[in-house]
């Protein structure tokens, strides 16, 4: 089976993983940018990374600037959001940058806009003590959270870069093993992987929990040491119909960001109440203190970095050339920004 063929499949798989949770916050008047709204139907995951969502979420402020009912759903994997979202099950989303990449690519352009980002950085290639360089990896098994996501082609493409190989089979000089991250918890603690290249709070768990270290930080590698890990998109036709509600959207969505900004420990704690609302799992307070502290939440999508992490999908053939000219629409965002007094986002 060919890369883009398990990539397809792994979408279906991830669709059926999918967990919805279901909450009303209600509102009152509708959208005047368009047809009238009944709802937004926002997606996330109960991810410290989609901190953003989790408190804009729990402080009610979608429902206080939506001015509509807010029905949010929660999904363990980026395909399946992007499966929603095709279906029209959802109306936007907060996701990672190959998610959204391929589901740009499968629409020939015309599923989704990028209108914000939300995080960067906070993914680490953690590993068993006595593991101290690039060249100690080779034999070893490093474990990712899915063939062709964001984490697995930064692993791939970083290995290629020091000339070592792989291959989408698991083999190679280095043996890359795509697995949830909940079973990469498991799996090093049992020493049946040697190591994971893995967000936050999965980095400081294995960190934390089972005695890892840190090899090496993502964003070392990137200029300016930031890199898009989660940013919001929504589906064109919604937003077509209802330009205003994308506005109020965002809206929601840089006061959230401010709310982190202005007290980041609060915001913590608010994030991981809605974790656990969510999956009945919070984070133990040191995990939360350590996975929070490496994120940098933020309303710049840092596009460059998005055009280049695409650029190595292709290198390391997990992705057919693509061009995502016209991807980002910063429009909405920017207004809102500017109104705000803060600089506005670039889309390259």
């Amino acid at each position: 089976m060919n890369a883009r063929r398990v990539l397809a499949a792994l979408a279906l798989i991830a669709l059926a993983g999918g967990t919805a949770a279901c909450g009303s916050d209600t509102g009152g008047a509708g959208d005047g940018g368009g047809a009238a709204a009944t709802e937004v139907r926002l997606g996330f995951f109960p991810n410290i990374t989609h901190a953003t969502a989790l408190v804009g979420v729990e402080k009610g402020l979608y429902a206080k600037d939506l001015g509509v009912p807010v029905k949010t759903s929660t999904f363990n994997a980026g395909p399946a959001a992007i499966e929603a979202l095709f279906s029209g099950a959802i109306d936007a989303t907060y996701i990672g940058p190959n998610p959204a990449i391929n589901a740009w690519q499968k629409s020939k352009g015309q599923a989704i806009k990028i209108v914000a980002g939300a995080a960067s950085g906070g993914v680490f290639l953690v590993v068993k003590p006595g593991i101290d360089s690039v060249e100690d990896l080779k034999g070893k098994k490093i474990a990712t959270p899915q063939l062709g996501n964001t984490q697995d082609v930064a692993l791939r493409y970083w290995l290629t870069s020091k000339g070592i190989k792989t291959d989408t089979k698991g083999g190679g000089e280095v043996h890359i093993v795509p697995q949830e991250n909940s079973q990469t918890l498991q799996t090093f603690a049992t020493g049946d992987i040697d190591g994971a290249w893995v967000p936050e709070p999965f980095a400081s768990r294995l960190v934390l929990e089972s005695g890892g270290k840190i090899l090496l930080d993502e964003r070392d590698l990137w200029p300016n040491k930031e890199f898009v890990i989660t940013h919001l998109i929504v589906r064109q036709e919604w937003a077509k119909q209802h330009p205003d509600l994308v506005k109020k959207l965002l809206q929601a969505h840089v006061e959230a960001n401010k709310i982190i900004a202005d007290d980041p420990e609060g915001a913590a704690r608010t994030a991981n109440a809605a974790i656990e609302k969510l999956t009945q799992k919070p984070l133990k307070p040191e995990v939360l203190k350590s996975a929070f502290k490496n994120i940098t939440f933020t309303n710049d999508p840092i596009a460059s970095s998005l055009t280049l992490s695409a650029k190595h999908a292709e290198e390391v053939g997990l992705l057919e050339p693509v061009d995502l000219n016209g991807i980002y629409d910063l429009g909405p965002l920017n207004e809102i920004l500017a109104a705000a007094g803060q600089q506005a986002v670039a889309d390259r």
